[in-house]
Protein backbone atom coordinates (compact mmCIF):
# COMPACT_ATOMS: atom_id res chain seq x y z
CA UNK A 1 0.00 0.00 0.00
CA UNK A 2 1.28 3.56 -1.02
CA UNK A 3 1.56 6.13 1.90
CA UNK A 4 0.17 9.15 0.80
CA UNK A 5 2.00 12.56 1.17
CA UNK A 6 0.98 14.98 3.52
CA UNK A 7 -0.05 18.30 2.29
CA UNK A 8 -0.65 21.12 4.50
CA UNK A 9 -2.83 24.23 3.01
CA UNK A 10 -1.80 27.64 4.25
CA UNK A 11 -4.47 30.00 3.72
CA UNK A 12 -5.21 33.42 5.38
CA UNK A 13 -6.40 36.92 4.49
CA UNK A 14 -4.26 39.32 2.56
CA UNK A 15 -1.52 40.59 5.17
CA UNK A 16 -2.03 38.16 7.55
CA UNK A 17 1.49 36.31 7.61
CA UNK A 18 0.98 33.42 5.40
CA UNK A 19 4.36 33.77 3.64
CA UNK A 20 6.50 34.59 7.14
CA UNK A 21 5.06 31.40 8.66
CA UNK A 22 6.18 29.28 5.58
CA UNK A 23 9.57 30.97 5.74
CA UNK A 24 9.81 30.02 9.43
CA UNK A 25 8.07 26.43 8.71
CA UNK A 26 11.09 25.53 5.91
CA UNK A 27 13.57 27.19 8.19
CA UNK A 28 12.42 24.57 11.02
CA UNK A 29 11.68 21.69 9.30
CA UNK A 30 13.48 18.32 10.60
CA UNK A 31 16.88 17.79 8.50
CA UNK A 32 16.40 15.88 5.38
CA UNK A 33 12.69 16.28 4.84
CA UNK A 34 12.16 17.30 2.05
CA UNK A 35 9.18 19.24 1.05
CA UNK A 36 7.85 20.62 -1.92
CA UNK A 37 5.99 23.98 -2.07
CA UNK A 38 3.19 25.37 -4.45
CA UNK A 39 2.77 29.44 -4.29
CA UNK A 40 -0.59 31.01 -5.04
CA UNK A 41 0.13 34.32 -6.09
CA UNK A 42 -2.89 37.25 -6.61
CA UNK A 43 -0.72 39.55 -9.17
CA UNK A 44 1.95 39.41 -11.65
CA UNK A 45 4.97 39.78 -9.36
CA UNK A 46 6.68 36.87 -7.70
CA UNK A 47 6.83 38.41 -4.79
CA UNK A 48 6.40 35.54 -2.36
CA UNK A 49 8.57 33.21 -4.18
CA UNK A 50 11.55 35.53 -4.04
CA UNK A 51 10.75 35.97 -0.12
CA UNK A 52 10.96 31.98 0.10
CA UNK A 53 13.67 31.01 -2.42
CA UNK A 54 16.66 29.36 -0.18
CA UNK A 55 15.63 29.80 3.20
CA UNK A 56 14.88 26.16 3.15
CA UNK A 57 18.11 25.37 1.56
CA UNK A 58 18.18 21.77 0.98
CA UNK A 59 14.95 20.91 2.52
CA UNK A 60 13.32 22.85 0.13
CA UNK A 61 15.25 24.18 -2.47
CA UNK A 62 14.30 26.59 -5.18
CA UNK A 63 13.85 23.99 -8.10
CA UNK A 64 10.74 22.86 -5.29
CA UNK A 65 9.00 25.83 -5.31
CA UNK A 66 6.40 26.45 -7.97
CA UNK A 67 4.36 29.35 -8.45
CA UNK A 68 1.04 29.59 -9.87
CA UNK A 69 0.57 33.46 -10.66
CA UNK A 70 -2.20 33.27 -13.43
CA UNK A 71 -5.52 33.32 -10.80
CA UNK A 72 -6.31 32.40 -7.70
CA UNK A 73 -5.83 29.10 -6.95
CA UNK A 74 -9.34 27.83 -6.05
CA UNK A 75 -10.89 29.39 -9.38
CA UNK A 76 -7.66 27.81 -11.40
CA UNK A 77 -8.02 23.85 -10.15
CA UNK A 78 -8.31 21.75 -13.40
CA UNK A 79 -6.13 24.09 -15.38
CA UNK A 80 -3.20 24.76 -13.36
CA UNK A 81 -3.37 23.28 -9.77
CA UNK A 82 -4.07 19.32 -10.64
CA UNK A 83 -1.61 19.75 -13.80
CA UNK A 84 1.09 21.12 -11.13
CA UNK A 85 -0.03 18.51 -8.48
CA UNK A 86 0.69 15.73 -11.26
CA UNK A 87 4.42 17.21 -11.92
CA UNK A 88 5.37 17.21 -9.22
CA UNK A 89 4.05 13.63 -8.29
CA UNK A 90 5.91 11.97 -11.55
CA UNK A 91 9.23 13.26 -10.36
CA UNK A 92 11.86 10.52 -8.98
CA UNK A 93 13.33 12.12 -6.06
CA UNK A 94 9.70 12.38 -4.45
CA UNK A 95 8.92 14.40 -1.33
CA UNK A 96 8.35 13.99 1.97
CA UNK A 97 5.89 16.94 2.65
CA UNK A 98 3.66 19.27 0.22
CA UNK A 99 3.04 23.18 1.14
CA UNK A 100 0.55 25.12 -0.07
CA UNK A 101 0.29 28.73 0.29
CA UNK A 102 -2.61 30.26 -1.35
CA UNK A 103 -3.58 33.89 -2.43
CA UNK A 104 -4.90 35.92 0.00
CA UNK A 105 -7.89 36.08 -1.47
CA UNK A 106 -8.64 32.33 -2.04
CA UNK A 107 -11.52 30.33 -0.97
CA UNK A 108 -10.11 26.84 0.63
CA UNK A 109 -13.23 24.78 -0.21
CA UNK A 110 -12.45 23.88 -3.77
CA UNK A 111 -9.55 23.90 -3.29
CA UNK A 112 -9.46 21.12 -0.37
CA UNK A 113 -12.09 19.17 -2.72
CA UNK A 114 -9.72 18.93 -5.43
CA UNK A 115 -7.60 16.32 -3.44
CA UNK A 116 -10.47 13.99 -3.92
CA UNK A 117 -9.88 14.16 -7.68
CA UNK A 118 -8.63 10.33 -8.89
CA UNK A 119 -5.47 12.23 -10.61
CA UNK A 120 -4.11 12.97 -6.93
CA UNK A 121 -6.51 10.88 -4.05
CA UNK A 122 -4.10 7.77 -4.67
CA UNK A 123 -1.32 9.92 -3.96
CA UNK A 124 -1.58 12.72 -1.49
CA UNK A 125 -3.84 13.74 1.46
CA UNK A 126 -3.81 17.13 3.42
CA UNK A 127 -2.18 16.78 6.53
CA UNK A 128 -4.34 19.98 7.68
CA UNK A 129 -5.43 23.12 6.63
CA UNK A 130 -4.06 26.38 8.82
CA UNK A 131 -5.90 29.76 8.37
CA UNK A 132 -3.82 32.76 9.59
CA UNK A 133 -5.58 35.91 11.25
CA UNK A 134 -4.16 38.88 11.75
CA UNK A 135 -4.53 39.60 15.59
CA UNK A 136 -3.81 43.33 15.05
CA UNK A 137 -6.70 43.74 11.56
CA UNK A 138 -9.11 41.79 14.08
CA UNK A 139 -8.60 44.19 16.84
CA UNK A 140 -9.07 47.41 15.12
CA UNK A 141 -12.63 45.91 14.44
CA UNK A 142 -12.02 45.46 10.33
CA UNK A 143 -13.95 42.44 10.43
CA UNK A 144 -15.67 42.73 13.34
CA UNK A 145 -17.32 46.17 12.85
CA UNK A 146 -18.61 45.23 9.61
CA UNK A 147 -20.43 41.77 10.36
CA UNK A 148 -22.41 43.57 13.32
CA UNK A 149 -23.55 46.53 10.87
CA UNK A 150 -24.82 43.10 8.17
CA UNK A 151 -26.60 41.53 11.00
CA UNK A 152 -28.26 45.25 12.33
CA UNK A 153 -29.13 45.34 8.49
CA UNK A 154 -30.24 41.50 8.23
CA UNK A 155 -32.29 42.16 11.37
CA UNK A 156 -33.93 45.49 10.07
CA UNK A 157 -34.48 44.15 6.35
CA UNK A 158 -34.36 40.97 4.24
CA UNK A 159 -33.23 42.65 1.09
CA UNK A 160 -30.03 43.63 2.54
CA UNK A 161 -29.06 39.99 3.75
CA UNK A 162 -25.17 40.06 2.69
CA UNK A 163 -21.86 40.06 3.77
CA UNK A 164 -19.26 42.16 2.58
CA UNK A 165 -16.82 39.90 0.58
CA UNK A 166 -13.55 40.18 2.92
CA UNK A 167 -15.93 39.07 5.77
CA UNK A 168 -17.58 36.43 3.96
CA UNK A 169 -13.90 35.47 2.36
CA UNK A 170 -12.59 35.63 6.60
CA UNK A 171 -15.78 33.21 7.25
CA UNK A 172 -14.96 30.55 5.14
CA UNK A 173 -11.09 30.62 5.82
CA UNK A 174 -12.17 29.93 9.10
CA UNK A 175 -14.59 27.44 8.55
CA UNK A 176 -12.16 25.35 6.14
CA UNK A 177 -9.68 25.17 9.44
CA UNK A 178 -8.04 22.63 10.94
CA UNK A 179 -5.58 25.21 13.03
CA UNK A 180 -5.43 28.84 13.53
CA UNK A 181 -2.68 30.45 13.78
CA UNK A 182 -3.35 34.26 15.35
CA UNK A 183 -0.37 36.04 14.03
CA UNK A 184 0.85 39.16 15.06
CA UNK A 185 0.18 39.55 18.86
CA UNK A 186 3.06 41.19 19.60
CA UNK A 187 1.09 44.54 18.03
CA UNK A 188 -1.97 43.60 20.17
CA UNK A 189 -2.87 44.33 23.92
CA UNK A 190 -3.46 41.15 25.93
CA UNK A 191 -6.72 42.45 27.10
CA UNK A 192 -7.89 43.00 23.34
CA UNK A 193 -6.03 39.94 22.22
CA UNK A 194 -8.24 37.73 24.50
CA UNK A 195 -11.21 39.34 22.95
CA UNK A 196 -9.97 38.65 19.30
CA UNK A 197 -9.19 35.03 20.40
CA UNK A 198 -13.08 34.80 21.77
CA UNK A 199 -14.21 35.71 18.97
CA UNK A 200 -12.71 33.52 16.36
CA UNK A 201 -13.19 30.66 18.57
CA UNK A 202 -17.11 31.80 18.23
CA UNK A 203 -16.90 31.22 14.70
CA UNK A 204 -15.13 27.57 14.45
CA UNK A 205 -16.55 24.44 14.81
CA UNK A 206 -15.08 21.68 17.53
CA UNK A 207 -11.65 20.12 18.12
CA UNK A 208 -10.31 23.22 15.31
CA UNK A 209 -6.68 23.85 17.50
CA UNK A 210 -6.14 27.78 18.38
CA UNK A 211 -2.70 29.26 18.50
CA UNK A 212 -0.62 32.90 19.43
CA UNK A 213 2.14 33.47 17.41
CA UNK A 214 4.59 36.80 16.61
CA UNK A 215 5.83 37.00 13.36
CA UNK A 216 5.15 33.62 12.40
CA UNK A 217 6.98 31.94 14.95
CA UNK A 218 4.77 28.82 15.54
CA UNK A 219 6.06 25.34 16.89
CA UNK A 220 6.38 23.45 13.59
CA UNK A 221 5.26 20.30 15.37
CA UNK A 222 2.00 22.05 15.90
CA UNK A 223 1.20 22.28 12.23
CA UNK A 224 3.27 19.17 10.53
CA UNK A 225 1.94 16.24 11.22
CA UNK A 226 -1.81 16.83 12.14
CA UNK A 227 -3.06 13.68 9.86
CA UNK A 228 -6.69 15.35 9.69
CA UNK A 229 -7.27 14.16 6.14
CA UNK A 230 -9.36 16.92 5.28
CA UNK A 231 -10.77 16.20 2.18
CA UNK A 232 -12.80 13.42 3.49
CA UNK A 233 -14.42 16.35 5.91
CA UNK A 234 -15.69 18.53 3.36
CA UNK A 235 -18.30 18.07 4.42
CA UNK A 236 -18.65 19.98 7.60
CA UNK A 237 -16.87 22.86 6.15
CA UNK A 238 -19.05 24.52 4.59
CA UNK A 239 -18.26 27.40 2.49
CA UNK A 240 -20.75 30.54 2.77
CA UNK A 241 -19.91 31.55 -0.84
CA UNK A 242 -21.19 28.68 -2.24
CA UNK A 243 -23.95 28.11 -0.01
CA UNK A 244 -24.89 31.94 -1.15
CA UNK A 245 -24.38 31.74 -4.78
CA UNK A 246 -25.29 27.87 -5.25
CA UNK A 247 -21.97 26.45 -5.76
CA UNK A 248 -20.95 29.10 -8.42
CA UNK A 249 -17.29 29.86 -9.07
CA UNK A 250 -16.62 33.20 -8.05
CA UNK A 251 -14.40 35.73 -10.28
CA UNK A 252 -13.01 38.26 -7.45
CA UNK A 253 -14.91 40.94 -9.24
CA UNK A 254 -14.68 42.78 -5.74
CA UNK A 255 -10.74 42.73 -5.79
CA UNK A 256 -8.25 44.57 -8.20
CA UNK A 257 -4.52 44.32 -8.34
CA UNK A 258 -1.36 45.83 -10.42
CA UNK A 259 2.39 46.22 -10.38
CA UNK A 260 4.69 49.35 -10.80
CA UNK A 261 8.42 49.45 -11.23
CA UNK A 262 10.58 52.44 -10.35
CA UNK A 263 14.13 52.59 -11.82
CA UNK A 264 14.91 54.33 -9.19
CA UNK A 265 14.22 56.19 -5.80
CA UNK A 266 15.09 59.24 -3.34
CA UNK A 267 16.36 57.10 -0.36
CA UNK A 268 14.63 54.09 2.17
CA UNK A 269 12.41 56.79 4.07
CA UNK A 270 10.63 58.58 1.66
CA UNK A 271 9.54 55.52 -0.13
CA UNK A 272 8.43 54.31 2.93
CA UNK A 273 6.79 57.76 3.52
CA UNK A 274 5.42 57.73 0.25
CA UNK A 275 4.24 54.23 0.41
CA UNK A 276 2.31 54.92 3.78
CA UNK A 277 0.84 58.24 2.44
CA UNK A 278 -0.12 56.36 -1.04
CA UNK A 279 -2.25 53.84 0.96
CA UNK A 280 -4.01 56.09 3.13
CA UNK A 281 -5.14 58.10 0.58
CA UNK A 282 -6.33 55.40 -1.95
CA UNK A 283 -7.41 53.15 -0.07
CA UNK A 284 -4.97 50.29 -0.22
CA UNK A 285 -5.53 46.94 1.48
CA UNK A 286 -2.00 45.30 0.85
CA UNK A 287 1.17 46.44 -0.74
CA UNK A 288 4.39 44.58 -1.31
CA UNK A 289 7.64 44.24 -3.16
CA UNK A 290 11.41 45.10 -3.16
CA UNK A 291 12.94 47.57 -3.45
CA UNK A 292 16.52 49.13 -4.52
CA UNK A 293 18.10 51.66 -2.45
CA UNK A 294 20.50 53.84 -3.60
CA UNK A 295 24.27 52.62 -2.00
CA UNK A 296 22.48 49.68 -0.16
CA UNK A 297 23.92 46.44 -1.37
CA UNK A 298 20.98 44.14 -0.50
CA UNK A 299 17.06 44.30 -1.75
CA UNK A 300 14.81 45.57 0.51
CA UNK A 301 11.25 44.01 1.04
CA UNK A 302 8.22 45.58 1.79
CA UNK A 303 5.22 44.74 2.91
CA UNK A 304 2.69 47.07 3.52
CA UNK A 305 -1.48 45.57 5.07
CA UNK A 306 -3.57 48.49 5.51
CA UNK A 307 -1.68 51.85 7.30
CA UNK A 308 1.12 49.07 8.88
CA UNK A 309 4.36 49.46 6.61
CA UNK A 310 7.21 46.84 7.47
CA UNK A 311 10.43 46.91 5.54
CA UNK A 312 13.63 44.78 5.95
CA UNK A 313 17.07 44.10 3.69
CA UNK A 314 16.38 40.18 2.93
CA UNK A 315 19.81 39.24 0.99
CA UNK A 316 22.06 40.68 -1.31
CA UNK A 317 21.74 41.94 -4.96
CA UNK A 318 22.30 38.86 -7.28
CA UNK A 319 24.89 39.66 -10.31
CA UNK A 320 23.08 41.07 -12.82
CA UNK A 321 20.13 41.50 -11.69
CA UNK A 322 18.19 44.40 -12.53
CA UNK A 323 18.20 47.23 -9.69
CA UNK A 324 14.84 48.23 -10.12
CA UNK A 325 12.04 48.91 -7.29
CA UNK A 326 8.98 46.57 -8.21
CA UNK A 327 5.95 46.70 -5.93
CA UNK A 328 1.96 44.98 -6.23
CA UNK A 329 -0.57 46.77 -5.17
CA UNK A 330 -3.75 44.95 -3.63
CA UNK A 331 -7.18 47.07 -2.88
CA UNK A 332 -11.02 46.70 -3.52
CA UNK A 333 -12.25 47.86 -6.75
CA UNK A 334 -12.26 50.07 -8.85
CA UNK A 335 -8.25 51.20 -8.06
CA UNK A 336 -7.41 54.21 -9.29
CA UNK A 337 -4.56 52.92 -10.67
CA UNK A 338 -3.30 55.96 -12.67
CA UNK A 339 -3.63 57.95 -9.24
CA UNK A 340 -1.74 55.47 -6.98
CA UNK A 341 1.25 55.12 -9.54
CA UNK A 342 1.13 58.99 -9.54
CA UNK A 343 1.68 58.64 -6.10
CA UNK A 344 4.08 56.06 -5.56
CA UNK A 345 6.31 57.56 -8.24
CA UNK A 346 7.05 60.52 -6.13
CA UNK A 347 9.57 58.32 -4.38
CA UNK A 348 11.21 58.39 -7.46
CA UNK A 349 14.79 59.90 -7.47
Amino acid sequence: MTTKIPTTVITGFLGAGKTTLVRHMLAHAPKGKRIALIINEFGDLGVDKDILAGCGDETCREEDMVELSNGCICCTVADEFIPTMQALLAREDKFDHIVIETSGLALPQPLIRAFNWPEIKAQVTIDGVVTVADAAALAEGRFASDEAAVDAQRRQDEMLDHETPLGELFEDQLSAADMIVINKTDLVDPTMLDVVEANIRAELRPGVGVIRAANGHVDITALLGMGMSSEDDIANRPSHHELEHGGETHEHDDFDSFSLTLPSIQDKDHLLATIERTIKAHDVLRLKGFAAVPGAAARLAIQAVGPRVTAYFDRPWKPGEPKVTSLVVIGEQPLDRAAITASLEQAAA
